[in-house]
């Protein structure tokens, strides 16, 4: 069991952790960004993998965009809020898009 602070390198020599969360201080609801370096017996680094784990508030609705990583320049292309969800009972009822810069 580890407590995460953000910027601050947990290092073990196991292939797992757990993320421990402090029942006073929780993980906000959104999305969280965790990354991994391994190291061999040589002291060489790999280069970073990144992965985002999605924090779910039981009452809101939780939005999730799917967009193309990449796009070819003059060409049209689809983002998606089909993975969006809201807890039963509840359902999504509309999608609010805002293209930011």
């Amino acid at each position: 069991m580890a407590k995460f602070i953000p910027g601050q390198e947990i290092k073990t020599n196991t292939a797992s952790i757990e993320v421990t969360v402090d029942a006073t201080n929780p993980l906000p609801p959104g999305r969280h960004r965790f990354r991994l370096v391994v190291e061999d017996d040589a002291g060489n680094q790999s280069e970073p993998s990144e992965v985002e784990v999605l924090v779910v508030d039981k009452t809101r609705p939780t939005a999730v965009l799917d967009a193309p990583a990449s796009v070819s320049f003059g060409a049209s292309f689809t983002l998606s809020g089909a993975r969006s969800f809201d807890l039963p009972p509840g359902k999504i009822s509309n999608y609010r898009w805002l293209q930011i810069s």
